[in-house]
């Protein structure tokens, strides 16, 4: 796997889904020594179930445990803290994870109890999982998530459960967005495989999923998290610490230099199915028989219009979903190639939503 790849891949089951980027990416070449210590870093920063919209779906981690022992790694172990205030070892009983540690024998790392080596990097000095630095192959498996203070949460951000509680409190004291990119400089993870099944429209704790069945992968955190942020419907200036990230040569945010390997369409057998937050939303559309994938986004991006109380101004509602493949009605907009035959229609399969808001905004201008 290269530099500039996203490697891309829509479903439901997470293990099938890992277990094909895992393969597709030839991980044994990535790794080398089968001796390496290897961490798996979940997002887990409260006590509840991926359902949510919060956390990392456990399969993931069994796919990657069982795809390492079967070619001969067996260094292996999960890393991860709760933020400040809740308990790590509560979210790994929540998830099942003391089971999965018993069957695979590989051990569960509550960061609150390691040790920490300082680290300063642009003036900002933070105390640093002990167990992360000495690791030789970092798995960091976020959620990518909208989050109160930074817009939104995925690779970058994830690596704040690496940290004692004590710097966590620190970042926020500074801001999060040059603290996040100064850890990451610290250490970013070698492999990011994102969780994007139904991440939490607006918080990092949950409550509101947004169902989208898809999860992508690469080793570049900027780049996934740039990538992340379209999907999004954020724009790079909406999340600051991609940027800073990149000035101190994380990797970067350049999207027209990345490869974007998609091992599979969206699936017409899942249409998406709106909860919490997502019903108000969805008043403003058109669904019939809509893929999660792209009704996600469109979900997305009309919650950016929201914040800038532009969704007031969405005159027609937006249609979307494979029941419109094949229809041909001039006064009626779409996104998404199904809707290619309506008087204006977005291509895409699906689009991203930072597509999606300039497509409506132009409509509606």
């Amino acid at each position: 796997m290269n530099k500039n790849d996203l490697m891309l891949i829509y479903g439901s089951d997470e293990r099938a889904m890992t277990e094909a980027l895992l393969t597709h990416m030839n991980i044994e070449a990535m790794i080398g020594n089968k001796d390496a210590r290897i961490a798996l870093k979940p997002n887990l920063v409260v006590a509840v179930r991926p359902e949510s919209g919060a956390t990392t779906h456990p399969g993931i981690l069994v796919a990657i445990i069982e795809h390492l022992q079967k070619r001969g790694y067996h260094n292996i172990s999960i890393v991860e803290s709760a933020w400040v205030g809740d308990s790590t070892k509560e979210g790994f009983r929540v998830n099942g994870y003391p089971e999965i540690s018993k069957k695979y024998q590989v051990p569960l790392i509550d960061v609150k109890d390691d040790e920490y080596v300082k680290k300063t990097v642009d003036g900002i000095t933070m105390e640093v999982s002990k167990t992360i630095l000495e690791t030789d192959f970092l798995i960091n498996l976020p959620v990518l998530k909208g989050h109160c203070q930074t817009a939104m949460t995925c690779a970058l951000k994830n690596m704040k459960g690496c940290l004692s509680d004590r710097s966590k409190r620190l970042f926020h004291t500074l801001g999060l967005h040059r603290p996040i990119a100064a850890l990451n400089k610290v250490r970013a993870a070698d492999l990011i495989i994102v969780d994007s099944l139904n991440g939490d429209l607006d918080f990092e704790e949950g409550g509101n999923p947004v169902e989208t069945n898809r999860m992508f992968a690469c080793t570049d955190s900027v780049l996934c998290d740039s990538y992340g942020a379209s999907l999004m419907g954020f724009e790079l200036r909406d999340v600051p610490y991609i940027g800073l990230a990149e000035q101190l040569g994380v990797g970067s945010s350049d999207l027209g230099k990345a490869n974007l390997i998609q091992l599979n369409e969206p699936s017409e057998e899942e249409p998406y199915r709106p909860t919490g937050r997502a019903n108000y939303l969805g008043k403003h559309t058109e669904a019939n028989s809509a893929c999660s994938a792209c009704y996600g986004n469109l979900i997305h991006a009309l919650k950016r219009l929201d914040e800038v109380s532009r969704l007031k101004q969405v005159k027609q509602p937006i249609c979307i979903g494979q029941g419109f493949k094949g229809v041909h009605d001039p006064g009626k907009v779409g996104v998404g190639i199904c809707t290619r035959g309506l008087g204006k229609s977005l291509p895409g399969c699906p689009p991203k939503a930072l597509d999606m808001i300039r497509f409506i905004k132009e409509l509606n201008d």
